[in-house]
C-alpha cells in the first residue's frame, strides 16, 4: 500500500477550474447543422438584420458577440463581410457592426444591403458626430428647434419650399431617432440627448467628405453622398 509519502502530486494531471462542462446542443429546428452555439447563431443574425449593436442597449447581444467574435468572423469571411467592435471613450457603450469587404472580384456578390441614409439624415449625422467629438465625455442634449438650426443656411433649389425643407428634417430627426443614435428626452418629447455610438460608426474621413458635402448644399449644389456603407465603417 502506498503511502501519502509516496504520491508525487506534483504529477497529477491538472483541472481547468474555468473550463465549462461539455454541452449537447440541440438543434433549434429540423434541419439544423450548424457548428456554432445558439447565442452565436442569433448574435450573427442581428449582426447582419441591423445597422449596430450597442453595448449600452444590447448588453446580452453584444456580450455574444465578443463570446464569439472568432468563430463569427469566419462566418462573416465567407460572406465577404467584416466584424468590426469599437470600443467608446464612454462606458459601457461599446459597438459591434458589420461592413462590406472591399476587394476585386469578378464573381463576388454584396451581401450587405441597408436602406442608404439621406441626404439630411447624413447631413444631419454628421453634425452630430461633431458635436459627441467636441463634447469631450459631456451628453449632448439638442432640440428639434437646435436641429432645424443647423439647416438655417441652406439654399439649394431643391427645398426652397420652407414646408418641404422643415418636413424634411422632422424626417431626419425622425430616422436617426429610429437608429438610436438620437433619444428622445424623457422630460421634453422635442429634446433629444445624442448617443455616443455616433463616434464609432462615423469615421474621421466620413465626417470629412460629409462636411464637404454639406458646404455643397449650403452653397446650392446638389451633394453626392458616400455609400451607405461608408457610413457604417470603423472609427
Amino acid at each position: 500500500m502506498s503511502t501519502e509519502q509516496d504520491i508525487d502530486f506534483s504529477s497529477l494531471p491538472q483541472v481547468d477550474q474555468t473550463a465549462r462542462p461539455p454541452h449537447q446542443r440541440r438543434p433549434r429546428f429540423d434541419g439544423d447543422v450548424s457548428e456554432l452555439p445558439d447565442r452565436a447563431c442569433w448574435a450573427l443574425q442581428q449582426l447582419l438584420t441591423r445597422r449596430y449593436i450597442s453595448a449600452e442597449s444590447d448588453r446580452d447581444l453584444y456580450t455574444w458577440v465578443l463570446e464569439y467574435r472568432a468563430q463569427l468572423s469566419v462566418r462573416l469571411s465567407e460572406l465577404d463581410l467584416l466584424l468590426r467592435i469599437v470600443e467608446t471613450a464612454y462606458a459601457g457603450e461599446g459597438v459591434a457592426f458589420v461592413e462590406q469587404a472591399r476587394y476585386e472580384s469578378a464573381r463576388g456578390v454584396k451581401l450587405l444591403r441597408r436602406e442608404p441614409l439621406g441626404t439630411y439624415d447624413s447631413i444631419l449625422a454628421l453634425h452630430l458626430a461633431q458635436m459627441m467629438r467636441a463634447s469631450g465625455d459631456q451628453t449632448v442634449l439638442i432640440s428639434r428647434d437646435e436641429v432645424h438650426a443647423l439647416f438655417s443656411g441652406v439654399l439649394n433649389d431643391t427645398d426652397r419650399d420652407t414646408v418641404t425643407f422643415t418636413a424634411r428634417i422632422d424626417a431626419a430627426i425622425a430616422r436617426l431617432t429610429g437608429l438610436e443614435i438620437l433619444r428622445k428626452s424623457r422630460d421634453d418629447d422635442d429634446s433629444y440627448t445624442v448617443s455616443p455610438v455616433i463616434t464609432a460608426i462615423m469615421t474621421a474621413s466620413v465626417i470629412n467628405e460629409l462636411q464637404q458635402q454639406f458646404e455643397l448644399l449650403l452653397g446650392g449644389g446638389s451633394p453626392s453622398l458616400p455609400d451607405d456603407e461608408d457610413v457604417t465603417a470603423d472609427a
